[in-house]
């Protein structure tokens, strides 16, 4: 056996302190023998169960208690102040291109390349339909015991989508008695109120428990004009109307319009939430050395976001131009009109613009259903070699319904502006009448579904000198299906909304994967990890890993980690429904005045597979000298290619036009790839989804944990850490910048905690620093800032608890992005609603 050595010591008790009891018991555990019993756990990362939690990617573990203490009411708003997190992944902070639903971004590559487990097994994707990412809202947090975070590439192990890494949420098991948790939170300005309350129960039986659980959470909005520090929102789509960028001033003359309509006094900062869920798990003796295991959540969310009325943009018919049809309706344009300068494009067109205040904010509202199923067995081949085998059936699925109230149909709106031009150019509201005859509600549904099934051995092979060595191996089944149905005013295009198309797919998965670890001396382990997956869509890839821990001192382990990795087009990436967006562009033929030009977006089913490259080398070191200290310093790369995305519209029209007018061939592809016509032709400009992206980012993490006791006190200090060298997407370089469309990728961020208590009670003291950046639109500098947050937790008895605390006392406002069209910042990123006082009770019985 392998000398446990101080530092591995102080992985355990980092680790170990934070699983609840039996979370990961192997079936040795239940060996007839009493000296073959042998706890076993299963890191994640790893599909190798080991005593030991010495493995050579970086983890980590945020328990329970911690998310309690600082007043965390969702999995997501835990998740996006790990130094770890970049970009800005949709959250209950995001109202303009949110659905209602919680992503987590690690290192900011995309929520789609981080991959989301529930115990170790996948979470069906959820949203409005067809999606590539896990709802956190369909977690509720009262059922977790603790959130691991694999800060490495997992490819080799989990499969698609853990090129940056994995979140692994590990519920409570094996609950004895009854617990009632109530917890709120508003802000001191008296709006943005939470409000959870949950229950569980649990009980032993003869080799077996059972847990019972349900949530409910009530999360109420706040509107950003709300506060003080929200810069206006400017859009040239103003209530009064337009045309070709002109309006009429108080003296009814047609004049230059400016950005003069503000849109966040319609807008959210945090968004509107409630959920519903219910939850279960229980693991249960069968004899023979087989257990059985079952788990089960499904959860409600029924979320809305507010914006600014819909803007509408009209192309009129002109009277006597050449272009209109016979017998069409046109729009006269008179002597004024015209000196001012309002003229029909070569289509004859002219463009009406107006925001339409007289029907209302656009409300977004989002119902949805999930739930998940998982149920397996386990069990020994030997007691005595302690070979074990498993074998899990998961299945998900998610269901939405979603409605945009205030929706505007173009069609509607077109026929209303010919029969009564002088209302609608007047600048006045318009009648009752007239809204009704334009607005309607969108409705649209969609889903997916998700279906797993696996078999594993895992146990040791043989014993070497230094120790045994260690194996897992195993075989998977997947199916994963989408689809979205828009409402059919959409489809048909005559709603103001962007056109699109329904989308309908699915594909499945065959998997075969295994891993090693090696002790090749008491100080030197490699881990080797190697899979396959065969897919319906593209075919098979293949992916493998290498890890190395060595450890040099008693205080000292140094490790590292090579592997490669890759994600899978999506069923919307392969099957979604066309759609069309008008882009703003010019057209270098010089044809189309416009500024927006229409272009056509499609997916692709001949789409491959993003690829990965990821590396990691550190070292964590406890020094003998310093009672419970560990320090951990871990250097990051991830690099990817082949990356799905869509390329530059603006930079294929020129590319085209130079090999059209000047014949340089290196433009012909974009011809043909935008479908752009003879001499310029638009009128079916396409951009598709293809493998044409690509990433390159790394940085530096570092921790520090200290345990202590001083003046009677048990004290511990926590310090993390994250410094990036480098994030470049698509040959752009973002180190360092924050901007309205691509977020924050700030040089420096860091957590600090620190926390007192004895027997009864505790405090804590946590900060939170996001360092200074370049604004990417502006080229000025965006200033760092500081949160600062306190709590204090009482045990009243051996049943009651209550905890109180305020996050960002000092009420720090969030930093203005020039480009920032969610409130004039990433509201992902900073806090946006101000100082926020929490509390909660638990009473156990």
């Amino acid at each position: 056996m392998i000398k446990r050595t101080k530092v591995a010591s102080a992985i355990n008790l980092a680790i170990v302190a934070s699983i609840t009891s039996g979370a990961f018991v192997t079936t040795s555990v239940f060996a007839a023998e009493e000296k073959a019993k042998v706890e076993r756990i299963e890191v994640t990362g790893s599909r190798i169960q080991r005593q030991d939690m010495e493995t050579a990617s970086p983890v980590t573990v945020i328990d329970a208690a911690a998310i309690k203490a600082e007043g965390f009411t969702s999995v997501d708003q835990m998740l996006q102040v790990q130094t770890s997190m970049a970009g800005a992944a949709i959250g209950s902070t995001t109202n303009n291109g949110a659905d209602g639903v919680a992503q987590v971004d690690l290192r900011g590559m995309g929520s789609q390349r981080t991959l989301v487990l529930l115990n170790g097994r996948r979470m069906v994707n959820s949203g409005s339909g067809a999606n590539s990412s896990v709802d956190l809202n369909s977690i509720p947090v009262a059922m977790i015991a603790r959130v691991e975070i694999l800060k490495d590439g997992a490819s080799a192990v989990y499969g698609s989508d853990a090129i940056a890494g994995v979140v692994n949420i590990i519920t409570k098991k094996d609950f004895e008695g009854f617990q009632l948790d109530f917890n709120g939170s508003g802000t001191d300005k008296g709006d943005g109120r939470n409000g959870d309350v949950s229950a569980l129960y649990g009980f032993n039986t003869d080799g077996g428990n059972y847990t019972f659980g349900a949530a409910y959470s009530d999360r109420r909005g706040v509107i950003q004009s709300d506060r003080s520090w929200t810069p206006a929102g400017e859009s040239w789509t103003i209530p009064t109307g337009a045309l070709d960028y002109m309006v009429k001033d108080a003296n009814g003359k047609w004049v230059d319009q400016e950005n003069t309509y503000d849109y966040t006094q319609d807008s959210y900062y945090q968004t509107p939430s409630e959920r519903r869920s219910l939850f279960a798990n229980m693991t249960q003796e069968l004899g023979n050395d087989v257990v059985l295991t079952a788990d089960a959540i499904y959860t409600n969310r029924r979320s809305n976001q507010q914006m600014a009325a819909q803007p509408a943009n009209i192309g009129l018919n002109v009277c006597g131009d050449s272009h209109t049809p016979a017998g069409a309706p046109c729009l006269t344009l008179d002597s004024e009109m015209i000196a001012a300068g309002i003229k029909a494009n070569d289509k004859g067109l002219v463009n009406y613009r107006r925001r339409t205040n007289d029907v209302g904010p656009r409300i977004y509202t989002q119902d949805t259903d999930t739930w998940r199923l998982s149920g397996g067995l386990a069990g020994t081949l030997d007691v005595h070699t302690g070979m074990n085998w498993d074998v899990t059936y998961t299945y998900g699925k998610n269901q939405a319904k979603t409605a945009v109230d205030n929706s505007i149909n173009a069609s509607d709106m077109k026929s209303s502006i010919y029969a009564n031009p002088d209302a609608w150019f007047s600048g006045t509201p318009i009648t009752q009448q007239m809204i009704n005859e334009i607005g309607y509600s969108e409705q649209a549904n969609g889903g997916n579904e998700q279906q797993t099934l696996s078999a594993g051995l895992n146990g040791e092979l043989f014993d070497l000198k230094a120790g045994a060595v260690g194996f897992a191996l195993g075989a998977e089944y997947r199916r994963e299906s989408g689809f979205y149905n828009p409402d059919p005013i959409v489809v048909a295009g005559e709603s103001t909304a962007a056109q699109q198309d329904p989308t309908d797919g699915n594909y499945n998965v065959i998997s075969i994967f295994q891993e090693v670890s090696v002790p090749f001396t008491e100080k030197l382990t490699g881990e080797f990890a190697l899979r396959l997956d065969d897919y319906s869509t593209f075919g098979k890839a293949t992916t493998w890993k290498i890890g190395l821990t060595y450890t040099a001192t008693d205080d000292l382990m140094i490790r590292g980690v090579a592997a490669t990795g890759f994600r899978a087009p999506s069923v919307s990436e392969l099957y979604g429904g066309n759609s069309g967006s008008f882009d703003y562009l010019t057209d270098p033929w010089g044809k189309i005045k416009d500024a927006q030009i229409l272009v056509n977006r499609t997916s692709d089913q001949d789409l491959k597979p993003e690829e990965s490259e990821s590396y990691t080398a550190g070292l964590v070191y406890s020094p003998s000298y310093v009672d419970g200290m560990s320090v951990t310093l871990d250097y990051w790369r991830f690099k990817l290619d082949n990356a799905i995305a869509r390329m530059d519209t603006q930079v294929g029209l020129d590319a085209c036009h130079r090999f059209q007018t000047k014949g340089d061939k290196t433009g012909e592809a974009s011809c043909e790839i935008f479908k752009i016509g003879a001499n310029g032709d638009l009128d079916n400009l396409t951009n598709a989804l293809t493998n044409v992206g690509s990433q390159d980012t790394s940085g530096v993490d570092f921790n520090l944990a200290y345990s202590f006791e001083l003046i009677g006190l048990d004290w511990k200090v926590n310090n993390d850490t994250t410094y990036l060298v480098n994030f470049e997407q698509d040959g752009e370089t973002y180190t360092g910048t924050i901007d309205g469309n691509f977020g924050a990728y700030a040089r420096v961020r860091n957590n600090f905690s620190l926390s007192a208590g004895q027997d009864d009670w505790s405090v804590m003291y946590f900060n939170r620093y996001i360092g200074g950046m370049t604004d990417l639109a502006e080229g000025t500098d965006a200033d760092s800032i500081l949160y600062h947050n306190i709590s204090g937790t009482y045990h009243i008895n051996d049943m009651t608890t209550v905890s109180l605390g305020v996050k960002n006392f000092t009420d720090e406002k969030p930093v203005t992005v020039s480009n920032g069209s969610d409130g004039g910042t990433v509201p992902e990123v900073y806090d946006t609603i101000g100082r926020t006082i929490y509390g909660g009770v638990t009473v156990k019985f």
